[in-house]
């Protein structure tokens, strides 16, 4: 393998590149140990003792670790903003979620964070449980309370895991949030392919022993892998940390400076509110509109014919996410395009109205695993309210669920669904994105 044989009269260029581990970039035995070496390397640069790749993204270190936290039945304190990747996770591992919901800044209407005393009182409340598990930093780039999660976790003698999908480069230099292991988090899953430039669906999953089990941790990786992975991806991730550990202050500091510019400029247009603070990562350049009365829509269209895509964009909020790969010119090039774009989209005002994603309070009616398992059928989607649903639904971006397998469907989350996709949002994960239909668990 690969059977393309590296012919790129076959197929084109575009397998050029594609080496994989095995017979590859190491024997077929790996007997050279290349991965076993780049993944102690980052464990170092992360200061852990335990590190393993990914060619699945974080979705495969989401669900690897999910499998490694406990036995079916068991109880685990979880984030309500956590991507699905970890929520279908629990359902592999037959792992039942106690919800925390994140508070919500009402300035901005966006989630800060999960409240350590929150996550207290669910622990208190629920005993057994064996994990916390939450994301930080979030989708729009707000930084949590690390921090004090560890501290109430350990308190209760549980890990804590924190998907840091969008935070492989905190920690990395002085202006920068700690990443979440200097915090005291147990486990943390982060792509490489987010925030540093190794190629997609590179990930890492680093955690230091203790609360976690190393041995069920490589067990739930390997379980979840392919066994065909990719070397290139393998590679790419070793060389973005290499490049990390040896230039990424240097590349970072420049960079920060020019988001640090941009947020100045824009926080001069009237009615725009600029995410920033020590609560906020210095790289996410978050953007809210209602004040302007700018269509965050029509001001993406203008952005993409100038060849310069943002990472979200609906109605209310515009998020560009900056990496050490972008230069100073480039965040100056996006701070012009979007003081232009939004001059010409202003429109009256209108107020502040919070997404239902941050606040539908899902009301469980079984597992998670025993709602994907069961017979279903599918009905029209007003016919839904009251049934339990088959399915998970989120409106991308961000990804985060409104409805969950084993959840009552409630007048509330359909019209949280309704009103993302009237903002602009993708209904995914759906088996009808269209929401004219909802999968439930049959009578």
């Amino acid at each position: 393998m690969p059977g393309h044989k590296q012919r790129h009269d076959l197929v084109g260029d575009v397998v050029a590149g594609d080496v994989p581990l095995y017979a590859g970039l190491d024997t077929m035995k790996l007997s050279r140990g290349v991965l076993h070496d780049a993944e102690r390397r980052a464990a170092r640069a992360w200061g852990v003792d335990l590190c393993r790749f990914s060619v699945g993204g974080s979705t495969h270190g989401n669900q690897a670790v999910a499998l490694a936290l406990g036995r079916p039945g068991d109880e685990v304190v979880v984030s309500r903003t956590l991507h699905r990747s970890m929520l279908l996770g629990l359902v592999l591992a037959g792992l039942v979620p106690v919800w925390v919901r994140p508070e919500v800044d009402p300035a901005h209407g966006l989630p800060v964070g999960v409240a350590p005393t929150a996550v207290d009182a669910a622990l208190r409340e629920h005993p057994r449980a064996v994990a916390v598990l939450v994301g930080d930093p979030s989708y729009v780039g707000t930084v949590g309370d690390v921090a004090g999660l560890a501290r109430v976790a350990h308190a209760h003698d549980v890990p804590l895991v924190v998907d840091a999908a969008w935070g492989a480069h905190l920690g990395f230099h002085p202006d920068l949030p700690p990443h979440a292991l200097a915090l005291g988090a147990d486990v943390v899953v982060t792509s490489a392919h987010k925030a540093l430039p190794a190629v997609s669906q590179g990930a890492l999953v680093l955690a230091r022993s203790g609360r976690i089990d190393p041995r069920r941790l490589d067990a739930g990786v390997e379980a979840t892998a392919t066994t065909s992975p990719a070397g290139g991806i393998l590679a790419s991730v070793d060389a973005a940390r290499a490049l990390l550990e040896r230039d990424g202050a240097a590349l970072l500091g420049p960079v920060l400076e020019a988001v640090d510019a941009a947020r100045a400029r824009l926080g001069e247009v009237d009615g725009l509110v600029v995410l920033d603070g020590p609560g906020t990562d210095p790289l996410r350049l978050t953007l809210v509109l209602p004040g302007t009365g700018a269509d965050g829509n029509a001001v993406e269209a203008d952005l993409l014919r100038r060849g310069l895509p943002l990472e979200m964009a609906d109605r209310d909020t515009l998020c560009a996410m900056v990496t050490l790969a972008d230069t100073p010119a480039g965040v100056s090039a996006l701070a012009d395009a979007l003081l232009e774009s939004l001059a010409r989209r202003r429109r009256p005002a209108r107020p502040l109205a919070p997404s239902g994603v941050w606040a539908v309070d899902p009301e469980a009616a079984s597992t998670p695993r025993e709602a994907f398992f069961a017979p279903r059928e599918t009905v029209p989607l007003e016919a839904a309210v009251g049934r339990v649903s088959a399915e998970l639904v989120a409106p991308y971006p961000p990804g985060v669920p409104v409805l969950a397998p084993g959840e009552r469907v409630t007048v509330a989350s359909l019209d949280a669904l309704r009103a993302a996709r009237a903002a602009g949002s993708r209904i995914a994960y759906a088996a009808d994105p269209s929401l004219a239909t909802l999968d439930v668990v049959a009578h």
